[in-house]
């Protein structure tokens, strides 16, 4: 048994590696990361912007693009990414929804998910048409369709779940946005079984953001105030109290009766960002059932090596409660509502940016690939 199957097995929290590489399922890495544990993929356009630019993976297939649209290339060797994930999760993903289905688990299992395009964040239709032709083109059962949480990206999120695909809902901040979040997910599956769809077969996880909150607030405390490093994760189990208490309403529990997944909370941006804290101080103290961890490579190979998952603030109500209090502990001066509105901006932003590089490498590539 690895950390990563007692992570799941003990805990009841999904690790999930956020990356993606051509590389990886070429020479078998990530079917090794999934047989030590991992049970999902999330990638976004800074990962495939770095995957691109580091791995000549993707060369040969760029040698034969002539005269192609970068944004067109890259949706297509994406998908093909996203496609081959799937299978590798696959064996993850069906012994998953047989625990799903015996009631032993109230969600499934072996994602992958790939992002629609960050310029259209700000786009609700753009966002649904996105959504639904890379549903299509990964023609999956497990891929999961990544939305940012955006005022904007909120009923669309409600019109793909409605569609019957699933979705990762990305790029919360705050605690306000998850419980809309929440509301939109509830939306869609009503939404969806009203068109029709098999609740069952509707998976949806909402991806919190973390460290980057602490980075941000940290900035706004005095050098060596004790409070630094503490926001993120108070805001996890605020976080958390909030799912516990919506998953167990009135709608919520009408929709699970009729067959729905839970929507779990998936806890993103867990690397740390300060050198000086320590390095699974956003895997070992949020580990909580029914919730999703997404860690970048140095972090999950942290967590296999000195994973400590006991000492979680999330194991039990009172340690939940004092997890949360501290957010009260914060300096009047230091509006976290601000901070969060800001950290919402800048994600989308540096996504676009991450995009526009990826593309320009793209065309770089597909250049110098037909060059006689």
């Amino acid at each position: 048994m690895t950390k990563l199957t007692t992570l799941y097995e003990l805990y009841g929290q999904s690790p999930w590696i956020d990356n993606i590489r051509r590389d990886w399922l070429n020479d078998g890495t990530l079917a090794d990361l999934v047989a030590q544990g991992i049970r999902g993929v999330t990638s976004n356009p800074s990962i495939f912007a770095k995957a691109f630019a580091t791995s000549s993976a993707y060369d040969h297939l760029l040698s034969t693009a002539g005269d192609a649209d970068a944004e067109e290339l890259f949706e297509t060797l994406a998908v093909v990414d996203v496609q081959d994930a799937c299978d590798v999760l696959r064996e993850v993903h069906d012994a998953s929804r047989a625990d799903f289905t015996s009631g032993l688990r109230r969600y499934c299992d072996g994602f992958v998910s790939l992002e629609v395009s960050p310029h259209l964040a700000r786009d609700t239709h753009g966002t649904v048409a996105a959504a639904k032709r890379l549903a299509t083109a990964v023609g999956r059962d497990n891929v999961m369709i990544k939305i940012p949480a955006t005022k904007e990206g909120l009923p669309a999120v409600r019109e793909v779940l409605g569609a019957g695909i699933n979705v990762n809902v990305t790029l919360i901040f705050s605690l306000e946005r998850y419980d809309e979040v929440l509301s939109a997910w509830m939306d869609g599956l009503e939404l969806a079984r009203t068109n029709g769809h098999d609740l069952a077969r509707v998976a949806s996880v909402a991806s919190f953001f973390v460290s980057r909150v602490d980075a941000a607030v940290d900035a706004l405390l005095p050098e060596g105030d004790v409070r630094r490093g503490t926001t993120a994760n108070a805001q996890v189990a605020g976080a958390y109290e909030i799912y516990r208490r919506r998953i167990a309403s009135e709608r919520a529990l009408a929709l699970l009766g009729a067959g729905a997944q839970v929507q779990r909370p998936l806890w993103a941006s867990t690397s740390t960002k300060n050198p000086s804290y320590y390095d699974l101080l956003y895997v070992d103290f949020i580990v909580a059932d029914e919730t999703v961890n997404t860690m970048p490579d140095a972090t999950l190979a942290g967590v296999l090596d000195h994973g400590d998952f006991a000492s979680s603030t999330l194991l039990d109500d009172a340690r939940i409660r004092r997890a949360a209090a501290r957010l009260d502990e914060l300096p009047s001066e230091i509006s976290l509502s601000a901070v969060t509105d800001k950290l919402e901006i800048d994600g989308v932003n540096a996504f676009v940016d991450s995009y526009v590089e990826l593309l320009a490498t793209v065309s770089a590539k597909i250049q110098q690939a037909t060059k006689p």
